[in-house]
């Protein structure tokens, strides 16, 4: 776990943090405001399956259906949007400024959702800290156990590949930030609930474009602090993973069937696993930070197969016959 900077106890995170085991997947593609009216929002519980679309948009809002612990459907509020405070040391639980881009040193960026490769060789400083002293930080047991940081990594090194493969695949960083934020915001809306009316529920699924992916929500009664001088916290920490269709193992099997049994096994992992943090979908959204080779990092291949943004021909044609490659070339160490 990363080093925790703060400590904080309340009756609200004893109810809230528990390992809460999720389901969900499918590419996030902006749905059309259908204007359908919506069913009773989460937490009241649905006989059936509400009939709309998960992501689903109505009035500039967002909405996931999730399946609850008693096997009941639940309709989730989960708006990416631009919220109110998040400082969880004033006991402040708002969304933060979750559309905002770092503008000010990636111009390219927020204009595109990609960064500049010459932008980013000129950066210096982020948000007016050095990059060397954001490498620093970042290393492993400096201001975080795990690091953000893998040891002989630097900050701009990381961007500017992770930049590459973003831009191979076809996507950007906003579009991969996306299904992370509905994972946070379904989080905030538990919390929300809970604050307001003293209840919760189990959620065993969620259902994303048709997709299942199995999602473990975990957390801690202190915070971690950002990388970069930003209002970023953390606290919740998720595990994603998505088990292979069998046409999608069998195009495994048939093109990188002579990596072995456990090579192949560690492809499907790298592929189909994640362990990250709320942080992330905030630093890729602002940054393109994916986090460098540690425990934590949420690679964007596996982002991008886990929530079906791409299909699997899509992402071997970005990267043909080099799959393995570059996913291994992105793996924490040890995993």
């Amino acid at each position: 776990m990363r080093k925790q900077t703060r400590m904080m106890l309340t009756v609200l995170w004893g109810c809230l943090l528990m390992s809460v085991p999720l389901l969900m997947g499918g590419r996030f593609e902006k749905p059309a405001d259908t204007r359908a009216a919506l069913p009773p929002l989460y937490p009241e519980k649905l006989e059936r399956e509400p009939g709309i679309p998960s992501p689903y948009e109505s009035g500039g809002a967002e909405y996931l259906t999730a399946v609850t612990g008693d096997g009941l459907w639940t309709v989730m509020p989960v708006t990416v949007e631009n919220g109110d405070t998040m400082d969880y040391a004033r006991g402040l639980w708002g969304k933060g400024m979750q559309l905002l881009v770092d503008g000010d040193d990636f111009p390219a960026l927020a204009a595109t959702g990609l960064h500049s490769r010459d932008e980013l060789c000129a950066t210096r400083t982020i948000t007016g800290r050095p990059v060397g002293e954001i490498t620093r930080l970042g290393r492993p047991g400096v201001i975080s156990l795990a690091g953000f940081l893998a040891p002989g990594e630097d900050i701009i090194g990381v961007l500017l590949a992770d930049n590459r493969t973003v831009a191979a695949l076809g996507l950007t960083h906003t579009e991969l930030a996306r299904p992370l934020y509905h994972l946070r915001n379904v989080t905030f809306s538990r919390m929300e609930i809970f604050q307001r009316e003293r209840r919760t529920l189990d959620l065993d699924r969620l259902l994303y474009n048709g997709r299942l992916v199995d999602i473990v929500i975990t957390g801690s009664k202190g915070w971690q602090e950002s990388l970069f001088d930003d209002e970023i916290l953390g606290m919740f920490q998720f595990e994603i993973s998505r088990p292979l269709e069998p046409a999608e193992r069998a195009f495994l099997e048939e093109r990188y069937g002579s990596l072995g049994v456990e090579g192949l096994e560690a492809l499907i992992r790298r592929l189909s696993y994640l362990h990250t943090g709320e942080m992330v979908p905030y630093y890729i959204q602002r940054y393109g930070f994916y986090e460098g080779h540690t425990s934590y990092r949420a690679d964007p291949v596996a982002i991008a197969f886990i929530f079906g943004l791409s299909s699997l021909e899509q992402i071997e044609a970005a990267f043909p016959g080099r799959l393995a490659e570059v996913l291994a070339a992105g793996a924490p160490a040890g995993r």
